[in-house]
């Protein structure tokens, strides 16, 4: 089974908005930066199941940038309309619930209904939510409900990753993942996983590429070396070997248009047995040829049967309730 676990979905009345003259691909700018891409396939689920065909995936997991943007209202559509793309294509996709996750009891309540009554067994978020980082106590009573609910919590860059890169479309292209590398170590080094011991966290874009940094990033956990220790920001570190943190992380191979060699990285660091495929259909990538060659060259990594088959499809099963 072929699961692909990052795959972009809005209704069409939220992209329509954005289009350019005639329904044609248009780019979103935010005080100057590039943030956001409108184009039809974003809501042509006929579209995205002739990919699937063309390729040979299985299974869609969907998530929407529009409904992690913390407005409640187009949240709520996003994940109504999730649902009726898995009731129209039974088997072939599952929807992820969207909140706002410093929306307070409206928040919650919202999620609560995702997960009771339409089923979803995840929750996607941004990297920053409402401007809270990942470690914000204010988040703290959202990662006990989703852990409560028993859903996995798929994280995922957002306008506010842009930061100050304005030029070349940084931003996106390599601001976001900065970001993302930060998010791990919040994640780790800000208490997350430690407080909500078995929460299942989902890093999209492979965490960001933060494994090329690996070395670097243990580095600076000595705190006495680099001469941070107990500074009650800079002196925070994780509370247990920092690698054990990376066995309790999925990561998707999304945001990578296809090449495999940051999968070879990551593998450096990272079990087979935590990865997950995904493309970023159809942001990335908007074809199904594309996606097929993909799973080919997973298909050729020096990894046993199992463990590709892991990477595939198989690590995502327990997650989704397949």
């Amino acid at each position: 089974m072929i699961v692909d676990f990052h795959i972009h979905y809005c209704p069409e009345e939220l992209v329509r908005l954005k289009l350019g003259p005639g329904g044609t691909l248009n780019t979103v700018f935010v005080n100057g930066r590039p943030a956001d891409t409108a184009l039809p396939l974003r809501f042509d689920l006929d579209g995205l199941v002739g990919m699937m065909d063309h390729a040979g995936v299985d299974l869609a997991v969907l998530s929407s940038g529009e409904g992690m943007r913390g407005d409640l209202k187009n949240a709520r559509l996003v994940n109504d309309r999730m649902k009726e793309a898995e009731e129209r294509y039974p088997g072939r996709i599952k929807g992820m619930a969207h909140t706002s996750p410093a929306g307070g009891e409206e928040g919650l309540a919202e999620l609560e209904r995702c997960a009771r009554d339409l089923g979803f067994r995840g929750v996607a978020i941004h990297s920053v939510n409402q401007g809270k980082e990942v470690d914000d106590p204010a988040l703290w009573p959202f990662y006990e409900r989703v852990r409560e609910l028993g859903m996995f919590l798929f994280i995922h860059p957002g306008w506010a990753a842009n930061s100050e890169y304005l030029d070349y479309d940084l931003g996106r292209s390599v601001g976001r993942e900065g970001h993302l590398m930060a998010v791990v170590l919040r994640l780790i080094n800000g208490g997350v996983l430690d407080d909500f011991p078995g929460l299942k966290v989902v890093m999209s874009h492979l965490g960001g590429g933060f494994a090329f940094w690996m070395s670097r990033i243990l580095s600076y956990q000595n705190k006495e070396f680099w001469g941070t220790a107990g500074h009650p920001r800079h002196g925070r570190k994780a509370r247990r070997p920092f690698r054990e943190y990376l066995d309790e992380i999925y990561f998707d191979t999304g945001g990578i248009s296809g090449d495999v060699n940051p999968v070879r990285m990551t593998l450096m660091e990272v079990s087979p047995s935590r990865l997950l495929f995904g493309t970023d259909y159809p942001l990335e990538i908007r074809e199904g040829e594309t996606v097929r060659r993909f799973i080919g060259k997973i298909r050729e990594l020096p990894l046993g049967r199992a463990e590709i088959d892991g990477i595939l499809g198989e690590n995502a099963r327990e997650l989704i309730g397949v």
